[in-house]
């Protein structure tokens, strides 16, 4: 897809499919409610029209920080409607981690769930340029901080239709904050084309999604990849959204799946490895025809295991917040086990050496590269980091190590700062992981490499218990022994209650390698 004049997102993901005679069609299901097209349109003209009395214009930012329901495509799609710039935050967040990334955005428009309506005073602490603040829900008997409005989106009923701002496909759309394991995540600045983009390659060619799909996402909207598992994909393809507000847990979305009944199912791999522990009966996932997972890489024992429990393929791939989805991914009709796959049509892929070569033999390891469409403009107020990450070639460098075999299988080894060289040779902490959790006591593991007494290099790993099990630290090394090299094998098993990780589910290898520091 190449780039085109006028066009804006709100309207292709919405008035197109009311205007087509589809206004009936079922949009979302959230909590048993039902909207239709033609009411999310009302609800998004709604909210673009509060956006508008509230005196924003074009290019103006609004940070979200909204719950999966009916009020987040709205205000979403509004702001892209309307010219603005909608900044969705990490509903797992504090208020001062928040406020910080508000006040980095310069928005001063604040669209927030009850739910998280204590948060407000920390934000705006942190942001002190938010003038304003609308709530959806009930809003209750809120004190507004000094010289801050509180709106009750409740009490703005009026949903005539307003025009869509004039846009293009390059047109600034919404931003994306990272999940930065270190230092203020940075804001992803993507286009209107961005989203079409996404749609029109991973879930048209590799998931060949329909009107008649049902999408349940375990990854929230505020996610690059929930947003489109939840919001892109289902209104593409004028389908039906199905969200959760609550935090997941195994048991809800296992209830959840028996009575939406989705096509499409969407998880992170731990998530996977939770329902699997938690065993659900397999019936409920009856109606899946897929499971996609992304986040982390995917072992290939709990693929293997997932598909036996569900019946249908499970489909791991690898995106990122820079190219707002997936772009290596396995396909319903193959899977490699352990693997992401091969490129999605539409994306390429290279792998660079430390000299910034291209690595063109195979099964060789490099630096993966990925160029497309959907990429990002760059980082907001960040140009030192977006010369780094997307250079001026084209290709955005994901800081993932991959290697590429001659049939064009893509297998992820680890972050470029993730890598272990155990007694001079490279260590994957993925191919390890996967061993472990291949393990019965075994529910999540990570491995980090470690100085030993003699200052070399060593491989450590973390292990959370399954269900009612204890993990022996001589039996998981004799598991290690059995499928691993010996240069490879964990020369120490520590078993935690969970493991740290950021906002999008990727584990904080540093807080455990920090934690190794000060326990000796």
């Amino acid at each position: 897809m190449g780039v085109f004049d006028a066009f804006n997102a709100a309207s292709w993901l919405v008035d197109r499919h009311v205007d087509a005679g589809h206004g009936a069609r079922i949009a979302i299901r959230c909590e048993e409610r039902t909207t239709t097209y033609a009411q999310l349109q009302q609800q998004v003209w709604r909210a673009q029209r509060l956006l508008g009395d509230l005196g924003l214009v074009a290019g103006d930012r609004v940070a979200l920080v909204l719950q999966d329901d009916e009020a987040f495509p709205s205000f979403f799609l509004a702001s892209l409607r309307a010219g603005l710039v909608a900044v969705p935050l990490s509903t797992m967040l504090r208020g001062p981690a928040l406020g910080a990334m508000v006040a980095d955005s310069g928005a001063d428009t604040l669209v927030v769930s009850d739910t998280f309506a204590t948060a407000i005073g920390d934000i705006i602490d942190a942001a002190p340029d938010v003038r304003q603040v609308v709530i959806c829900g009930g809003a209750g008997a809120l004190e507004a901080p000094v010289g801050v409005a509180i709106h009750a989106w409740s009490d703005h009923s009026v949903c005539d239709q307003l025009p869509p701002a004039d846009a293009g496909s390059d047109s600034q759309a919404f931003w994306l904050y990272s999940s930065g394991t270190t230092g203020l995540p940075k804001g992803v600045m993507h286009a209107h084309g961005n989203l079409p983009r996404t749609y029109e390659t991973y879930a048209r060619e590799v998931l060949r999604v329909s009107d008649a799909d049902r999408f349940l996402s375990v990854p929230k909207l505020f996610f690059a990849f929930g947003l489109g598992n939840s919001l892109t994909f289902p209104l593409a393809a004028g389908a039906t959204a199905i969200l959760h507000p609550l935090p997941p847990t195994p048991a809800a979305i296992a209830a959840l799946i028996a009575t939406e009944q989705p096509t499409l199912f969407f998880s992170s791999p731990g998530f996977c490895a939770a329902m699997l522990d938690a065993a659900p009966d397999p019936a409920v996932f009856s109606t899946v025809r897929a499971t996609i997972t992304a986040g982390e890489s995917l072992p290939a024992n709990i693929q293997a295991r997932f598909t036996a429990l569900t019946g249908s393929p499970v489909l791991d791939g690898i995106g990122s917040t820079e190219l707002l989805h997936i772009f290596i991914s396995n396909r319903l009709d193959a899977q490699v086990p352990g693997s992401s796959g091969w490129t999605v049509p539409g994306y390429d892929a290279e792998l660079r050496d430390d000299a910034g070569e291209a690595v063109t033999e195979p099964d060789v390891p490099g630096y993966l590269h990925v160029r497309g469409e959907s990429a990002a403009a760059g980082y907001w107020r960040r140009p030192d980091a977006t010369s780094i990450s997307f250079g001026d070639d084209g290709w955005v460098r994901t800081g993932d190590v991959y290697t590429r075999s001659s049939d064009d299988v893509w297998t992820f080894l680890g972050r470029n700062n993730d890598m272990i060289k155990a007694g001079g040779i490279w260590v994957s902490p993925a191919e390890v992981e996967s061993a472990l959790i291949e393990h019965e006591t075994v529910l999540e593991a990570a491995v980090v490499g470690a100085r030993d007494a003699h200052g070399l290099e060593t491989v450590v790993a973390f292990v959370v218990p399954a269900s009612n099990a204890t993990p022996d630290e001589a039996a998981l090394e004799q598991h290690c022994r059995d499928r691993l090299a010996a240069f490879k094998r964990p020369r120490r098993v520590i078993v935690v209650d969970a493991l740290p990780k950021t906002a999008t589910g990727k584990i904080k290898r540093f807080e455990l390698r920090d934690s190794l520091g000060e326990a000796s």
